[in-house]
């Protein structure tokens, strides 16, 4: 017995060490092989004749997608760009005499990326059809981000199972008073701005007639800018695109050709036979390159600048919070200690703040303006606004000399509250109780084990209103308005680019590139200059390390049933709360919940 007990000790402790030296070999042997792959150069080419390919399901975002060993290993195209990426490729492609067109493809369209994205992405799609190129589109479900791009090909083709919707755009707040009040979890909420709409969902079962007043206003400058810009390119009136909307709204591709809203029903491969004959190619396969593929392929008389005048460029984009942060978020402190890098750098000879955010964190935002200040005082400091610049976003924003935006930005939303939540009821109908030792009235003042008392909320109230107050200092003292001027603009109102810009709060429109045009202009080095980007990415062998076992950086494109698809929005609603980590507990922030569709 005890020799078998001897004997099969040791053959685990054999087996155990096997898979060990293995794991390890093989895990080390990976890295290595990978690190050395990467390592080796090797030049894209391209074919004459080709055709530049733009997955319309790609996400397009601010700053560098992060990946893992799966994004790695894949032989997949990357399925999410950065605006950049995606508008150098465009402006390349013009200047490219292998590319003889662009084919949006939007087979497996899924929207998203947003409209001020996509204004831009326009631009630079309208200058491609200038050089003298064509544009073609295909699509099956047509919404209307996607038709905002798709609208200005030359040739527009349709699925004849589609569907193109002209329906107008909504938003469906998410209000969870009734659930919270049902499992018994108190709210208590301070706030200044008869528009700041963040707290509405935890103190309210629907709309008030404030934030009613400011979403309608907003929906609809966004909206008649897509009328505009849709009517011009396909020669149609603005007042009959809102008719269509308003009595039919869902088109089949036959009544959309009827109407003039696309150029031909027919199947993907009629489109590419179609591309085949603007690129005169008479092979049996047309030569395509997607655009991620096409961001290494280096193009005849198109370089990129090298100098050593740089113009920084800083992503912040997503929710903005106290401290570090995650991946998906602005910290504070984190981009603070990037911001006095690149302060300190003296080949950095101007800074573009490109800004993606609904805010956050009052201290958060503070933190990062200030250090913004500090660079003004040295070196020209651009602001570019991408889809959304609100709240804490426009807190930032005032520490700029120029404000750019899209006119279908969503900024403004200058207000600030603070929310108080207790757990108090639930936990008593379960049993639980506490009991209190202090030394002072207000020892316990953060507990969220019962409600605030009313002393306790002037506490949280005065301390809200002196932010708004310092929030209104900084916009009147950036913009050069009155206070008196700036407090009957904010009220936690949002406003788009178009109205922003009417009253003062942006200068001007355009893009990222219209703002970093603009600051090589304040550095007056002509064209001896070039763009770093920050946050840099990682390195291969830092990312392969970080990122290996990462499930969290997963997504899927998989199509999912609408009941599925509440529950997913609902878990993106509850990761706002996860943003909640103010020290004041007073945050800046758009109302979180606002979609549109």
């Amino acid at each position: 017995m005890m020799n078998f007990i001897k004997q099969t000790l040791a053959s685990i402790i054999g087996t155990l060490a096997g898979l060990f030296l293995f794991t390890t070999v093989g895990v080390s042997s990976i890295v290595i092989l990978l690190i050395t792959l990467a390592s080796v150069e090797t030049e894209p080419a391209i074919k004459d004749k080709s055709v530049l390919v733009l997955d319309l399901s790609t996400q397009i975002q601010d700053k560098e997608p992060f990946v893992n060993i799966r994004d790695i290993l894949s032989d997949k195209d990357q399925s999410v760009l950065t605006l950049s990426q995606v508008i150098k490729n465009i402006e390349k492609a013009s200047k490219d005499d292998r590319i003889k067109a662009i084919f949006l493809d939007g087979s497996n369209a899924n929207s998203g990326s947003g409209y001020a994205s996509f204004a831009e992405i326009r631009q630079a799609l309208i200058k491609f059809k200038e050089s003298g190129k064509k544009i073609i589109a295909y699509d099956i479900t047509v919404s209307e981000q996607e038709y905002y791009l798709t609208s200005l090909a030359d040739t527009l083709i349709v699925n004849p199972m589609g569907v193109v919707e002209l329906n107008g755009i909504s938003t469906e707040p998410l209000f969870w008073t009734g659930a919270l009040d049902r499992y018994g979890i108190g709210v208590q909420v301070v706030r200044v701005g008869e528009y700041k709409a963040a707290v509405e969902p935890f103190i309210r079962t629907q709309l008030s007639e404030e934030n009613r007043q400011q979403l309608e206003v907003l929906l609809g400058n966004i909206w008649n800018n897509f009328l505009q810009k849709v009517g011009e390119v396909r020669k149609i009136e603005a007042n009959n695109l809102q008719q269509i909307a308003d009595n039919q709204g869902i088109l089949t591709p036959q009544e959309a050709q009827k109407l003039k809203l696309i150029d031909q029903v027919d199947y993907r491969d009629q489109a590419i036979s179609l591309l085949k004959e603007i690129t005169k190619n008479k092979e049996e396969s047309l030569s395509q390159v997607s655009f991620n593929n096409y961001i290494d392929i280096p193009v005849t008389g198109v370089t990129d600048n090298s100098s050593s005048n740089k113009i920084a460029v800083v992503y912040l984009e997503g929710a903005i919070v106290d401290g570090i942060g995650n991946r998906e978020q602005v910290g504070g402190t984190r981009f603070a200690k990037l911001l006095r890098k690149i302060g300190d750098d003296e080949q950095v000879k101007a800074v573009v703040i490109r800004i993606n955010s609904p805010g956050g964190s009052a201290t958060g935002s503070d933190i990062i303006l200030r250090e913004i200040q500090l660079i003004q005082e040295t070196k020209p400091v651009i602001i570019s606004m991408g889809n959304v610049a609100a709240s804490g976003g426009y807190w930032i924003a005032t520490g700029g000399e120029h404000i750019f935006a899209q006119p279908n930005t969503i900024t403004g939303s200058i207000g600030v509250f603070g929310v108080l939540l207790n757990i108090q009821e639930i936990a008593n109908n379960n049993g639980i109780t506490w009991d209190t030792v202090k030394t002072a009235k207000f020892a316990d003042l953060g507990t969220a084990t019962r409600p605030k008392t009313e002393q306790e909320l002037a506490i949280y109230q005065k301390s809200v209103n002196r932010i708004y107050d310092l929030f209104l200092e900084k916009v009147a003292q950036s913009r050069n308005l009155s206070k008196e001027k700036v407090a009957s603009i904010a009220q936690g109102r949002v406003w788009s680019g178009e109205m922003a810009k009417k009253i003062g709060l942006v200068d001007s429109f355009g893009g990222l590139n219209a703002a970093i045009e603009y600051a090589a202009k304040q550095t007056e080095l002509g064209k001896d200059w070039q763009v770093q980007e920050y946050p840099t990415s990682q390195g291969f062998a830092e990312l392969f390390l970080k990122r290996t076992l990462d499930e969290d950086t997963q997504f899927t494109r998989n199509t999912v049933d609408p009941l599925t698809q509440e529950f997913l929005k609902f878990q993106e609603e509850l990761k706002v709360i996860q943003n909640f980590n103010d020290p004041r507990g007073v945050y800046s922030l758009l109302p979180f919940n606002w979609k549109l569709r």
